[in-house]
């Protein structure tokens, strides 16, 4: 056997052949990546459950995964199945609605009104604006099938998002201690501390992200409840939990609102259907810009220590370049590049990496705490079993 080190060149020649073969791999499956992000997302937030479930309940580890992943199964499945049908049909009665608004809409419009001195003819526009109308009203039935049938096509994807949670859930101290166990025995203990700075950023922006959930259902169901919306306090719960998808969630969250508006209107408003849905957009219209632009950039700022304007343009950005993903997870994405960058810039100085007074707190001792709270519960069973002996 020969145990000769390699030189240096052909270390560096098989360093650059593998990192070759990574990124061309990973260009061919990048594809994979949107899907992958999404379930290790789910599983991160679904992980404390899970422990919670071990260490209150005392339920072995695999029991607990089982019952938080069925339970949250189910209820992804029984929700969109539950509202899909009911969506549809609202969409239908919508449509058929201000389709019989239109002639009303054609007359009101017809004659002229000053604003000033200035007089306005909207009848010089109105055929085409009716007919851009009725196009878009006739076709929502239609566009709302076909959304429907394209997101059935990707079904597929859904079963590897399914079976990755799974995974992920049962094997994730597992990934972590992998993950750490590729860093060099002399930075180990760098790579944990850095990696539970992380897992502390990940953490603060699941805790801002659930304030800003409760903040926006609190405040539409309040503000629903006082024009008079059906389903005000349902419909404002419902608009708090879609507000975890950025800029998507609120919006099918306003389609809602404003569906319910036209089809029943006010409950004491005395407004027509038509209108009422009017106040209920520019409602929703003024409170998610409010929400955008000052609510979520500081609560999503102060949870993981960035400028409220670094982390609006950083989601203003990400909506652009990569869509509701990138927007989702650039704020803690970004705070953790900047937890990296801190320390390789300490590291570049000659610098202590890690403040002083820093617990030395690391993933190791977190084990070793976790096996002596096993033995623990195994002694206090034996223990309770030879007493009923006796």
């Amino acid at each position: 056997m020969n145990n000769q080190n390699w030189s240096q060149p052909a270390r560096y020649i098989t360093f650059g052949i593998m990192f070759l073969l990574v990124a061309i791999v990973g260009w061919y499956i990048q594809e994979l990546y949107q899907p992958l992000i999404i379930a290790g997302l789910i599983a991160y937030i679904l992980t404390p459950t899970v422990n919670l479930l071990k260490t209150r309940l005392r339920m072995r580890h695999i029991f607990s995964v089982i019952l938080v992943y069925m339970v949250s199964l189910a209820l992804f499945i029984a929700i969109p199945t539950t509202l899909v049908p009911i969506l549809l049909s609202d969409i239908n009665s919508l449509a058929t609605d201000m389709l019989a608004i239109v002639p009303q809409i054609q007359v009101f419009l017809s004659e002229p009104f000053l604003i000033g001195t200035f007089e306005i003819n909207p009848a010089l526009y109105l055929p085409d604006v009716l007919n851009s109308i009725k196009a878009v009203l006739a076709s929502l039935p239609e566009n709302a099938l076909h959304l429907i049938e394209a997101t059935s096509r990707n079904i597929l994807w859904f079963l590897v998002i399914v079976v990755t949670i799974f995974y992920l859930l049962l094997d994730w101290n597992k990934v972590v201690d992998w993950i750490l166990r590729q860093v060099p025995n002399s930075y180990r203990p760098d790579g944990e501390k850095i990696y539970l700075a992380i897992n502390r950023v990940w953490a603060a922006y699941l805790r801002g992200t659930l304030a800003l959930m409760f903040i926006v259902a609190v405040v539409f169901s309040i503000m629903w409840l006082l024009i008079g919306l059906p389903g005000a306090l349902v419909i404002g719960i419902v608009m708090g939990l879609l507000s975890i998808i950025p800029e998507l969630g609120p919006n099918i969250g306003a389609a809602l609102a404003v569906t319910v508006a036209a089809l029943e209107g006010s409950l004491y408003l005395p407004l027509s259907n038509f209108w009422f849905a009017m106040l209920v957009f520019g409602i929703y219209v003024i409170l998610i810009n409010v929400k955008n632009v000052w609510l979520r950039p500081r609560i999503m700022g102060r949870s993981v220590h960035l400028h409220e304007g670094v982390v609006f343009v950083a989601i203003i950005a990400a909506i652009l370049f990569q869509g509701i993903l990138g927007a989702l997870i650039i704020v803690p994405v970004l705070a953790s590049l900047i937890v990296i960058g801190r320390y390789l810039r300490h590291r570049i100085y000659g610098e202590p990496p890690f403040p002083s007074n820093e617990s030395h707190w690391n993933v190791s001792e977190e084990k070793k705490s976790t096996d002596i709270l096993k033995e623990k519960s195994k002694k206090n069973k034996k223990d309770r079993r030879r007493f009923k002996k006796r």
